[in-house]
């Protein structure tokens, strides 16, 4: 009788040791995990590789030397950190590949096309660089056109000084700094009216006030000015002051001289215009201190003598001591005298303006008793009351004339007579 069952017993134990395969399985598991943290680091890093590139981008657009500096020293550390797993992934593999498995080849295609993208970026990092060196080779373009600014500046400066404007380099300021940004249109000259205007009737309150203190008759001083107007407002006659000495400044405005002794010497429409710009940017008593006896000093000296009568003059001070230094070749720097030179200035600078233009700026006046045309004239009075069946009213003062500039009307300002105002 045979014995089986030990033996059986024993075949059916070698059996059951091959069942259970449990050292293999723990080997795949960790296989896995560590390339989905492989995986998952790649795809963290195109992510931030995307995101470098694109700060890149916006660095351009406006462009910024500093923020493209910053973008492309990300866009290199993304790149590094992904050719270190490229790196890391083949030492630990290289052996493996020849018995890969499907999942492992679908892992090796996916490097290989992150490889891929890695030439795409250092191709366009490449391509970012070389714009960086255009935009360098820029700059440097407009350097020098800033230097060559500079030295017709300096040229410029250079024939006003010979013709008596300057006489030494002006100090730093805004507007000289936009020296050249000035443009010369018709809104410029309309804004230098409105300027002159302005001085007239600021240089009138202080005349006007001297003589309140010097014990004028002021009704009786206004209409020895034009005793046929008849004023709404007693106020108004301070218009009557204004007209004294828009009429006396702006005469011989119509000549290019500008009726100042100033030789034989031509000046072109550029000319004029630089010394406009050269005078707008300075302070009359600083011109006249470089260079007493230039064309706008002659002028200064003139229209003073002019506006202010010696009468007036003696029974504000008391002497004419100022009148003759003034006839001297002087310019005091009496508080009067500076306020009076601040109108001289808007109106000189007002006169080289007009001459700029080709053709030249034509000024035009309005005759007191002419009837008040909305065309040419605006009343320096707001609040008239005008009937539909009156008749137009009259021209009592024109306190400041008016321009034609082009095909455009630049209306003079008048006092109207006989009107009445709302209150």
């Amino acid at each position: 009788m045979l014995r089986t069952g030990p033996k059986e017993m024993q075949n059916h134990d070698n059996n059951n040791q091959k069942v259970y395969p449990q050292p293999m399985d723990e080997s795949v598991n960790q296989n896995k995990d560590s390339m989905e943290a492989l995986v998952s680091k790649i795809f963290n890093n195109i992510s931030s590789l995307k995101a470098a590139y694109i700060q890149l981008q916006e660095a351009h657009t406006p462009y910024d030397p500093d923020k493209i500096q910053a973008a492309d020293k990300l866009v290199i550390e993304e790149l590094m950190k992904l050719s270190e797993l490229k790196h890391s992934y083949r030492d630990k593999n290289h052996h493996k590949l020849t018995s890969a498995t499907p999942q492992d080849s679908r892992l090796v295609a996916e490097i290989q096309e992150q490889q891929s993208l890695l030439k795409t970026y250092e191709v366009m990092v490449k391509k970012f660089q070389s714009q960086i060196q255009t935009r360098d080779s820029e700059v440097v373009q407009l350097q020098q056109q800033i230097q060559e600014s500079t030295q017709r500046k300096m040229k410029l400066e250079k024939k006003l000084k010979q013709r008596g404007l300057l006489s030494k380099e002006p100090e730093d300021s805004e507007e000289e700094n936009n020296y050249f940004s000035v443009e010369l249109t018709p809104n410029l000259f309309s804004s230098a009216v409105d300027t002159a205007y302005k001085s007239i009737h600021d240089f009138s309150k202080p005349l006007i006030n001297m003589m309140k203190a010097a014990g004028w008759d002021l009704d009786a001083a206004a209409n020895a000015i034009e005793p046929a107007v008849v004023y709404a407002r007693r106020s108004h006659k301070k218009y009557a002051f204004e007209s004294h000495i828009c009429q006396r400044m702006f005469s011989g405005f119509h000549e290019e001289s500008f009726s100042v002794e100033a030789g034989n010497l031509a000046i072109s429409n550029e000319g004029f215009f630089h010394q406009f710009l050269a005078v707008r940017a300075m302070d009359p008593l600083d011109i006249l201190s470089q260079n007493p006896d230039s064309v706008f000093g002659k002028f200064c000296r003139m229209k003073y003598l002019m506006v202010v009568h010696p009468k007036m003059e003696g029974s504000f001070f008391g002497n004419l001591d100022q009148r003759n230094y003034v006839m001297s070749g002087g310019h005091p720097r009496t508080p009067f005298y500076q306020a009076f030179l601040k109108l001289a200035k808007s109106i000189w600078t007002l006169h080289r303006l007009a001459y700029s233009f080709d053709p030249k700026v034509r000024v035009f006046q309005v005759r007191n008793g002419s009837e008040f045309s909305e065309v040419h004239m605006e009343s320096v009075v707001k609040n008239i009351i005008l009937g539909e069946g009156d008749q137009r009213p009259k021209v009592g003062l024109m306190v400041m004339p008016g321009f034609m500039i082009g095909g455009s009307v630049i209306q003079s300002q008048v006092y109207l007579s006989g009107v009445e105002c709302a209150e």
